[in-house]
């Protein structure tokens, strides 16, 4: 699923997806493992069934707390983060380096 913006950002919907919408498909997925053990789940359409009640019933407890996920802006696209702390990681190894070779 592609995602865009009014920003123009586009991608894959989970590169930009809220932490707490992150958070909620977590939760739902666990909830979902969870019964599947309890429950003694087999098969697609009984897992799949308990997955979306799963998820709906996460959605309703956020909107009882006046969170709407589709209203919630975009997060920073995840890819723009791992380049980033890529580069922090090599300047503070360089700046490492310096130190050390000072001693």
């Amino acid at each position: 699923m592609q995602y865009k913006h009014e920003n123009k950002k586009s991608g894959p919907l989970a590169d930009h997806l809220p932490p707490v919408s992150i958070a909620a498909k977590n939760l739902a997925t666990e909830m979902t493992n969870l019964n599947v053990e309890e429950k003694d789940l087999h098969g697609e359409t009984p897992i799949t069934t308990e997955h979306v009640q799963n998820n709906k019933s996460v959605r309703k407890m956020l909107k009882e707390r006046n969170i709407v996920p589709e209203n919630l802006p975009p997060a920073e696209d995840i890819k723009k983060v791992e380049r980033r702390v890529k580069s922090e990681e090599k300047k503070v190894a360089v700046e490492a380096g310096k130190l050390s070779s000072e001693e």
